[in-house]
C-alpha cells in the first residue's frame, strides 16, 4: 500500500512539472489569455486505497502558488493604412489602439514635448506636421476634444490612467498635408519605436530609447515592456478640376462681341461635390464655373443662346472671393460674375458641358487688350475646398487648392490659371495743327492747316523789296491729337523747310530742342489725348522782307504708318508791308493839271497790308494790332514841313483808323488803326498844299 502511494505523488509531481513546462510556454507569448497576476493556485493531492476489505481515501498538503505579475504592451495597427488623403488637407487623424496585454493593471508613460511620435515617409515635406496628438477619453470617439490627455506638447512625460488586464485606450494623433505634396508620397505616422519584434513590434523589451512608448510598473517578472504601432496613408489626387475657355485671340473691334466658351472636366478619381455660395436656397449648391465679365465690357445684350436655367449673377466687387459674394437668381444692378452650375457633383473623368458667355467691349480705348480667366468651384471627399483657374484650352490641372486671384487685369494670377487674352483692332489716326487747334483746316485740307508768325529782328527800317539785316528766329507750338483708338507713338517728322533754315523740335515744353533737318523725334499720346511740341524756326540773315517762309511738320502713327498729318508753320519777315503813291491835283492854270506848281496840291497815299495767309478753320493767322503811322514833314528825308501847308479835313483812312495833325500849320501827322486782319488793306490819305 505504501508503494501505490508513492506511485500516486510521484505521478502527482510529473503532473506539476508538466504544468510548468507549459505556464513557461505560455510566459514567452504577449497574446495568450493570461491568469492575473497575483492569482493564488492551490494544488492538494487526493488518494484512494484498499487494504483488501476496506476502502480508504486521504489527502496530500496543500500547497499553494501565486502568479507573478507579467507586463504586456501592444500598439495596434502595425503596418496599418489609413483612408488616402489629399494634399492641403486638414485635421488627419491616425488612431491607435493601446493594449495592456500583461496579467495586472498598468500604466503606459509617453514621453515629454510629443517625443514619442514620429512623423516620415516621402510626403513628410515642408508644411506637413503634427498638430495634436492625444490619448482619447472616449467622450467623443475617434474625435479630439477638450477632455483628452494632451501627449503632444506635454512639457513632462505622461502617464496613462491605470488599465485593467486586457483594457486599451485609443491614441489620436492628427495632421496637417502640406500643400505642395505630391500625388502618391506617403505619409507616416509611428507610436513608439520599438525595433525588434517584426512585424509586430509589441511587447518588447523596453531600453529607454527617445520616441519610446513602453510601460510603468516596475512589479513585474519581466521588466519594463515598449511597442511600437505605424500607419501610413498615401496622398490621392482626389477631385481635381480643370477649367477651360475657349475664346477669340482677336484682334476684334471696339464694340464688337466677344463670346466665352466655358466648360469643366474632373480629372481626379473621385467625384467632385458641392458648394454653397451666397444665393437663395434651392440655385446655391453645386459645382460651378465662375466667369468675371472682363473689365472694358457687359455682358451682352444678344446673348445666344441664352443662359441655362440655374445661372447666378452677382454685382459684388471683383475683389471679394467668390464663394462669398451675394448672388441672385437673375441680374441686378452692374453683373461683374457670372456663376454656372454644372450639377450636382462632377463624376470622375467627367466633363461638363460647354457653357457660353457673351460680353460687348464698352472700353473706346483699345490700348489694353480684354483679359478674361475664370474660377471652377467644389469639394474634395473630405470636405475641402478645391478650384481651378480658366485658361486655354490645354490649360494645366488645378492643384486643389482654393486661390482665388481672378485674373481680370494683367499679372492677377496666383500660378495656376492662364489669363485669356483677346487683343483689340488698334486704328492709329493723328491730327496735326495749330496750339490748341489739332483739326485745323487750311484753304484745301487739313494737311495745309498752318501757323503764321512774324520775325521782329532784321526788318527794321527795310522797305518791302530789302533783305532782313539778322536773323530772326520764332518758336512755334503745334498740338498733336491722338483721333486713333489705341495710344499711339507719333513720328515727328520735316517735311519741307526754306534752305538756311534751322527747324528744331521740343518734346519737353522748351527743355530741350532737337534738330529735325535730318532726325525725327518720337511722341507717345494716349487715345483721344492731346500733346504739345515747340517748333522752333530760325532764319538766316538776307531774306527778302514781308515774304512767307513755310515750314511743314508731320505727324505720324506708328500703329498705322499710313495715317499721318501735316501743319505749316510759317515765318514771315515782318507782317505789314506799306506803299506809298502821290498825286498832283494842279488846279491854279499854271502848267498841266499834274504839274507840281507852288498852290497845287500834293495828296499822299499810304497802302498798307497785312501780308499773311488766310482761309481755313482753325488756322492760326498774324493779326497787327495797335497800328500806328507816321507821317513828320521835318523828320529825314521828309521836307515837306516847310514846303507844304496841310490841307485840313483831308486825311482819311479806309479802316476807320483815328487821325491826328489834320489841322492849320500841322507839319505831323498819325493814323492809329486798332487792327489790321490777315489779308487785310487799309490806305491812309492826306493832302499838302504846296507853298
Amino acid at each position: 500500500m505504501k508503494n501505490e502511494l508513492k506511485f500516486t505523488k510521484k505521478n502527482a509531481h510529473g503532473l506539476s512539472f508538466l504544468a510548468l513546462l507549459v505556464f513557461c510556454a505560455l510566459f514567452a507569448s504577449a497574446t495568450f489569455a493570461q491568469t492575473a497576476g497575483g492569482t493564488l493556485i492551490t494544488n492538494q493531492a487526493s488518494a484512494t486505497y484498499s487494504d483488501g476489505t476496506n476502502t480508504f481515501s486521504t489527502v496530500s498538503n496543500t500547497v499553494t502558488v501565486t502568479v507573478a505579475n507579467v507586463s504586456g504592451l501592444t500598439i495596434t495597427p502595425d503596418a496599418g493604412i489609413h483612408t488616402t488623403i489629399v494634399a492641403g488637407q486638414t485635421g488627419v487623424i491616425y488612431s491607435f489602439r493601446v493594449t495592456n496585454t500583461g496579467n495586472f493593471a498598468d500604466q503606459v508613460r509617453f514621453l515629454a514635448s510629443g517625443a514619442s511620435i514620429q512623423l516620415t515617409g516621402s510626403g513628410a515635406v515642408a508644411g506637413t506636421v503634427v498638430t495634436r496628438a492625444v490619448i482619447d477619453n472616449g467622450t467623443t470617439p475617434g474625435a479630439i476634444d477638450a477632455g483628452d490627455t494632451n501627449i503632444f506638447t506635454n512639457g513632462a512625460d505622461v502617464l496613462s490612467a491605470s488599465i485593467a488586464q486586457f483594457g486599451f485606450f485609443d491614441v489620436l494623433v492628427e495632421v496637417t498635408i502640406a500643400p505642395a505634396v505630391t500625388v502618391g508620397s506617403t505619409i507616416n505616422v509611428q507610436l513608439g519605436d520599438a525595433t525588434t519584434g517584426s512585424p509586430s513590434f509589441d511587447n518588447q523589451s523596453a531600453n529607454s530609447s527617445i520616441r519610446e512608448v513602453r510601460t510603468v510598473a516596475t512589479t513585474s517578472v519581466n521588466g519594463l515592456r515598449e511597442a511600437r504601432g505605424d500607419i501610413t496613408a498615401t496622398v490621392d489626387n482626389d477631385a481635381q478640376l480643370m477649367l477651360s475657355v475657349v475664346y477669340p485671340p482677336g484682334p476684334v473691334a471696339l464694340g464688337s462681341d466677344i463670346t466665352y466658351g466655358w466648360q469643366v472636366c474632373n480629372t481626379g478619381s473621385r467625384a467632385a461635390q458641392p458648394v454653397v455660395l451666397n444665393a437663395p436656397a434651392g440655385s446655391n449648391s453645386g459645382v460651378f464655373i465662375i466667369a468675371p465679365v472682363p473689365v472694358g465690357t457687359t455682358l451682352s445684350s444678344t446673348q445666344t443662346p441664352s443662359f441655362p436655367a440655374g445661372t447666378l449673377y452677382t454685382a459684388s466687387p471683383l475683389g471679394i472671393i467668390p464663394t462669398l459674394a451675394v448672388w441672385t437668381t437673375a441680374p441686378s444692378g452692374t453683373v461683374t460674375r457670372v456663376a454656372f452650375n454644372v450639377g450636382a457633383t462632377l463624376a470622375n473623368g467627367a466633363c461638363s458641358t460647354t457653357y457660353n458667355m457673351a460680353v460687348t467691349i464698352t472700353t473706346t480705348d483699345a490700348t489694353l487688350d480684354i483679359f478674361e480667366i475664370g474660377d471652377a468651384f467644389a469639394r474634395n471627399n473630405v470636405g475641402g475646398l478645391i478650384t481651378d483657374q480658366s485658361g486655354d484650352t490645354v490649360a494645366g490641372a488645378g492643384d486643389g487648392n482654393a486661390n482665388f486671384n481672378e485674373g481680370n487685369q494683367p499679372g492677377n494670377l496666383d500660378g495656376n490659371g492662364i489669363q485669356v487674352i483677346t487683343t483689340l483692332i488698334r486704328n492709329g489716326s493723328v491730327l496735326i495743327g495749330p496750339s490748341g487747334v489739332p483739326a485745323a483746316t487750311g484753304p484745301t485740307s487739313s494737311n495745309d492747316d498752318y501757323t503764321n508768325r512774324a520775325a521782329n529782328t532784321g526788318i527794321s527800317g527795310i522797305p518791302f523789296g530789302g533783305v532782313t539785316t539778322a536773323s530772326g528766329q520764332v518758336v512755334f507750338t503745334n498740338t498733336v491729337r491722338n483721333t486713333g483708338n489705341a495710344s499711339d507713338t507719333f513720328v515727328i517728322s520735316l517735311q519741307s523747310a526754306p534752305a538756311g533754315f534751322t527747324v528744331e523740335v521740343s518734346l519737353d515744353n522748351g527743355a530741350t530742342y532737337t534738330t529735325v533737318t535730318t532726325n525725327t523725334l518720337n511722341l507717345t499720346v494716349a487715345t483721344l489725348t492731346n500733346a504739345n511740341i515747340l517748333v522752333r524756326v530760325t532764319a538766316p540773315a538776307g531774306q527778302a522782307v514781308m515774304t512767307a517762309f513755310p515750314v511743314v511738320i508731320r505727324a505720324t502713327s506708328t500703329r498705322t504708318p499710313a495715317a499721318f498729318n501735316e501743319t505749316i508753320d510759317r515765318l514771315y519777315t515782318g507782317a505789314l508791308r506799306m506803299t506809298k503813291s502821290v498825286l498832283i491835283i494842279n488846279g491854279t492854270g499854271v502848267g498841266g493839271a499834274t504839274d507840281p506848281v507852288p498852290g497845287a496840291v500834293i495828296e499822299y497815299t499810304i497802302t498798307y497790308n497785312n501780308v499773311t495767309s488766310t482761309g481755313g478753320t482753325g488756322s492760326s493767322g498774324v493779326t497787327v494790332s495797335n497800328l500806328v503811322i507816321t507821317e513828320n514833314g521835318n523828320t529825314a528825308p521828309n521836307n515837306w514841313a516847310a514846303t507844304t501847308t496841310q490841307v485840313v479835313g483831308s486825311a482819311t483812312d479806309t479802316n476807320s483808323g483815328t487821325i491826328s495833325g489834320d489841322s492849320a500849320g500841322s507839319t505831323v501827322l498819325t493814323d492809329t488803326v486798332p487792327t489790321v486782319a490777315a489779308g487785310v488793306t487799309g490806305t491812309f490819305k492826306f493832302r499838302r498844299l504846296i507853298n
